[in-house]
């Protein structure tokens, strides 16, 4: 029988869903998601592409807790009506970003099956305690979450399956990304998820240090906000859409401020790499760039951590995130062995108390 299952992610987080809908045997896909990037990478992999919001990107000027309600109750409602239309069977999610909470909610209130991919087991969204199964990438991370929220409807799938999309992905030939920028001597520097915006001016003080070109993949940030603090013409700002992996795999390094996604990225690429500590103190992705010889440096000690910056070690995180793939494919054809009870509101609540720390 053809499954029918919408996945619903942003940009980076579509990249781990990926190599499982590639494993699904003549499964009927629905991507759900907002954004350029998103889309254009999903509408490769997807029957059908719906956009469920627009992109919000971050200034230094606050949205009130109103307005941002208001948007993320207009989204959810869309999803929960794009899902209706159709005849779903599976929902998958992956991601921390507000796309997860819509497509969580609406699957609830429709009861249709909903497997979450959780990675960033310190800083969840809060909706994942009704998820009916969530996967975690190591035993290490699924007693975290036992421990910090008392979810246990969990299944360890040891392994990344991010780390098998950037493997199998085809990446543009270098010398094109150098014609196309005019160098080949050149720094990325990603300012992602982990980021504030108060960072930013400072960040950029300290990459204006670097003799060498950077180029700046603004994210979550609005490219004329971070147009502002450079002082430097080396330093360039792209705005929209950008195809990040052979972006970095072209590079001489990649300095960022991100989380799970790029340190898988760059990990499997073996590019040299300095994660800057954002404003998590403890984050997965801290635990994994350790493991792969990435050094974690303040914002302060970025010229000195990109001095010294060397190759990370991949090689396991496309044998485990391979295997990792195929366990969810097993998760989804065996779901009701695996289902087990949800943490519901006592989590979620214990979850918001750990996300208010980050506000």
């Amino acid at each position: 029988m053809q499954l029918n299952i919408a996945i619903i992610a942003e940009t980076a987080p579509a990249r781990t869903l990926i190599p499982i809908i590639e494993r699904l045997d003549d499964a009927n896909i629905t991507s759900l998601t907002h954004g350029e990037g998103a889309s254009d990478i999903l509408s490769l992999y997807s029957d059908e592409v719906i956009q469920i919001g627009k992109s919000r990107r971050n200034t230094n000027k606050k949205r009130s807790n109103a307005l941002i309600a208001t948007l993320v109750m207009k989204d959810t409602y869309k999803t929960y009506r794009e899902l209706k239309k159709r005849d779903i069977d599976f929902v998958l999610t992956c991601g921390n970003s507000g796309d997860v909470r819509k497509g969580i909610i609406a699957a609830k209130k429709l009861k249709i099956p909903n497997i979450h991919i959780e990675q960033d087991i310190y800083n969840p969204i809060e909706v994942i305690s009704y998820a009916d199964i969530i996967t975690t990438p190591t035993h290490y991370a699924q007693k975290k979450l036992k421990k910090l929220y008392n979810i246990t409807n969990t299944v360890n799938i040891k392994g990344y399956p991010q780390a098998a999309y950037v493997n199998e992905v085809q990446l543009i030939n270098k010398h094109e990304i150098y014609q196309h920028y005019g160098t080949n001597n050149f720094y990325v520097l990603v300012l992602g998820g982990d980021a504030q915006a108060a960072d930013i001016p400072k960040i950029m003080h300290q990459v204006g240090k670097l003799a060498r070109d950077v180029i700046v993949i603004p994210y979550r940030f609005n490219a004329q906000y971070v147009s502002q603090f450079i002082k430097d013409d080396n330093i360039l700002v792209v705005d929209g859409f950008v195809d990040l992996l052979s972006l970095m795999n072209a590079s001489c390094g990649v300095i960022y401020i991100a989380g799970m996604g790029i340190t898988i990225e760059v990990g499997v690429l073996e590019t040299p790499a300095v994660k800057i500590q954002g404003f998590h103190d403890e984050h997965q992705s801290n635990h994994l760039a350790e493991s792969l010889g990435i050094e974690i440096a303040a914002i302060e000690d970025i010229p000195l951590a990109v001095s010294r910056m060397k190759k990370p070690n991949g090689r396991l995180l496309v044998r485990n995130g391979i295997n990792a793939s195929w366990r969810v494919v097993d998760l989804i054809n065996n779901f009701k062995v695996f289902k087990k009870e949800k943490g519901g509101y006592s989590s979620l609540k214990n979850i918001w108390n750990q996300r208010k720390k980050y506000r």
